[in-house]
């Protein structure tokens, strides 16, 4: 087949995004073997394509062969969101100052909850993602205000598939997910323990943007503080409106950059 498809009809760009795309969930350098077979590209193209990613500065080549992502691909990345970020920092700060607990701020990517921002607390609270990591919306605080207070039809698509468990408290009934989210819909807010990672739990609320969901924020804290997480309410909707009041001069669709777009959740 022309090209060595291993997919009929796959474009170069389709081969390249696969590529790519393989060290979304990856963090240590990969063998063009080991990239061939995860993103069902056929070697030989693989040895093609990885040679002019690096040579674009896309892609980097170690020592010993090993590629991994290249600092041009990061800097490009950094774009993504970033009017987003950059306003919202401020405030993002504010919130851990005065929580004194993990503070975050999280949009919807596909499935997935992205995280935008991060500010880390003092005490020690399992990690569950990273800055531009994701995480499945249904397993985190930032993610049910978005499947709360986003347009219907995206909750109803995200429930129609199953949903990952990612520790025994992971709600994973879509009936009884769909009754926490209105109910966090109806009181403003939504609240997780221990679903995403033992040892921890999480708040958050949404952030408007001219009448429509544009982010939400939150903050995590070691679980045996789960009861007493809603005490931070008033701050966390401060902070919302503030971030509101920062942003609602510039468009939606610029605040977010290349966010929104059909991913698959994956491990952080």
């Amino acid at each position: 087949m022309a090209g060595g498809n291993a997919v009929p009809g796959q474009s170069v760009t389709a081969k390249v995004m696969a590529i790519i795309g393989v060290f979304e969930t990856s963090r240590r350098a990969l063998s063009l073997s080991e990239i061939s077979r995860e993103s069902g590209v056929p070697l030989t193209t693989v040895h093609r394509l990885v040679g002019e990613l690096v040579e674009g500065g896309m892609l980097s080549r170690g020592p010993n062969g090993s590629v991994q992502l290249g600092l041009r691909l990061w800097a490009i990345a950094q774009n993504a969101g970033r009017a987003l970020r950059e306003t919202a920092r401020p405030y993002i700060q504010d919130l851990h100052t005065l929580t004194q607990e993990m503070s975050q701020l999280a949009v919807r990517d596909g499935d997935s909850a992205l995280y935008i921002e991060r500010i880390h607390g003092s005490s020690r609270v399992p990690r569950a993602s990273r800055v531009g990591g994701r995480l499945p919306l249904h397993s985190t605080a930032v993610g049910k205000v978005i499947l709360a207070f986003d347009e219907p039809w995206v909750r109803e698509a995200y429930l129609a598939h199953p949903l990952a468990r990612r520790t025994a408290h992971t709600h994973v009934d879509a009936r009884r997910l769909a009754d926490e989210l209105d109910e966090a819909r109806e009181r403003g807010y939504a609240t997780t323990s221990e679903e995403v990672r033992l040892g921890s739990a999480s708040i958050a609320v949404p952030v408007w943007h001219t009448g429509k969901l544009g982010c939400a924020i939150g903050v995590v804290a070691a679980s045996d503080k789960a009861a007493g997480l809603p005490r931070h309410l008033p701050v966390l909707r401060g902070i919302s409106k503030q971030i509101e009041k920062a942003t609602a001069h510039v468009p939606l669709e610029t605040l977010l950059g290349a966010v929104k777009g059909p991913h698959t959740s994956a491990p952080a």
